[in-house]
């Protein structure tokens, strides 16, 4: 009797064991699939988190917002001028990027046309010249058979003391902002008005020291003045042609090459313009050329003769981008030339 008692407990208990098993199994099994899933939502998180994108840094307008728009952007070979044409080929444009530099331009191209699919032209052309200009103008036209919008972005600076300078160091930054957009407004304006276009839009970038004045840039600030001069007035004079004159005004944007001349060495460090700015922060390149699309766009219509300040609210906080180089000592603006002589050889 005893016998069969034990055989039968061990029976139940070798079923309860499998049973066990088989539970313990199933048990492993879930776990298995929820460790799996929960890896797959961290991915999945990590993922969307490495791709996420503040709004600002994010395109603005709808998909073909410049179709079959044809835009001139002088300086697009470079720094802001490139972040604004890429943009406007995103958005339909077929785009004409000039500069001194005809190899620089024909690599930009490429890489341009590549990324975005739009239809790219480089034309060499030192905006100082007139003629150059006139010859711009022309082989858009024998491209494209017409031209919308001119990006008058070409621009050059010192950062020095004025005395420091020679006449022709203040010329040639007069003659590369002012008289270089003088031409090419001049040059453009004169076409649209001849042919009877309906609409074209003027573009010009200035900078928030145009009307406050800054020291060390002195020569940059007299012509962007001037620039901003020129876009009110030809805002008035050439609106019953159908021609908006707009400008924008950027704060700081860094871009390698421009700022690596402005502020050499240490300097970027020194005189960090995140500090300067109230929202704690410099601009990304995506929200200058959001304005930038949307200004050469026909969402702006209604829009002419205005300068829109993008800045973070830089200037209101304190005029004149660059007065803080007060601090700078003589001598050290002394190797601050030789650094900047020493690069452009």
């Amino acid at each position: 009797m005893l016998l069969v008692i034990s055989k039968i407990l061990l029976l139940k208990a070798r079923a309860n064991i499998q049973l066990l098993l088989c539970l313990a199994n199933r048990f492993l099994k879930k776990i298995k699939i929820f460790i799996l899933n929960l890896k797959n939502e961290i991915f999945t998180t990590f993922i969307k988190i490495k791709n996420s994108k503040n709004m600002y840094q994010k395109p603005m307008l709808k998909e073909g917002s410049l179709k079959n728009q044809v835009i001139v952007v002088t300086g697009g070979g470079s720094g802001l001028g490139k972040s604004m044409t890429t943009y406007f080929l995103e958005l339909g444009a077929s785009v004409v990027i000039t500069s001194r530099n005809i190899e620089k331009l024909e690599k930009v191209k490429i890489e341009l046309e590549e990324k975005t699919g739009g239809q790219v032209l480089p034309v060499q052309c030192d905006v100082r010249n007139y003629n150059e200009v006139e010859n711009l103008l022309v082989e858009t036209l024998k491209r494209f058979g017409k031209v919308d919008g001119l990006l008058n972005n070409a621009a050059g600076n010192f950062i020095s003391p004025t005395e420091r300078l020679s006449a022709n160091a203040f010329d040639t930054i007069i003659d590369i902002v002012l008289k270089g957009s003088k031409n090419c407004t001049l040059a453009f304006g004169k076409h649209w008005i001849d042919t009877k276009q309906q609409k074209s839009t003027i573009l010009n970038i200035v900078t928030t020291y145009a009307w406050t004045g800054s020291a060390y840039v002195v020569p940059s600030a007299t012509a962007k003045a001037g620039v901003l001069a020129m876009t009110r007035s030809l805002a008035v004079e050439w609106s019953k042609y159908g021609i908006r004159s707009n400008a924008i005004a950027p704060g700081p944007f860094p871009t390698e090459g421009a700022w690596d001349r402005l502020l050499p060495g240490d300097l970027k460090d020194k005189f960090d313009m995140k500090k300067k700015v109230p929202v704690g922060r410099v601009g990304e390149h995506q929200e200058l050329a959001n304005l930038a699309a949307y200004l050469m766009s026909d969402f702006s219509a209604y829009i002419n003769g205005e300068v829109i300040t993008i800045d973070g609210g830089e200037w209101l906080k304190g005029a004149g981008e660059f007065n803080m180089l007060d601090e700078i000592p003589q001598k050290m603006w002394d190797m601050l030339e030789a650094m900047i002589r020493s690069k452009k050889k």
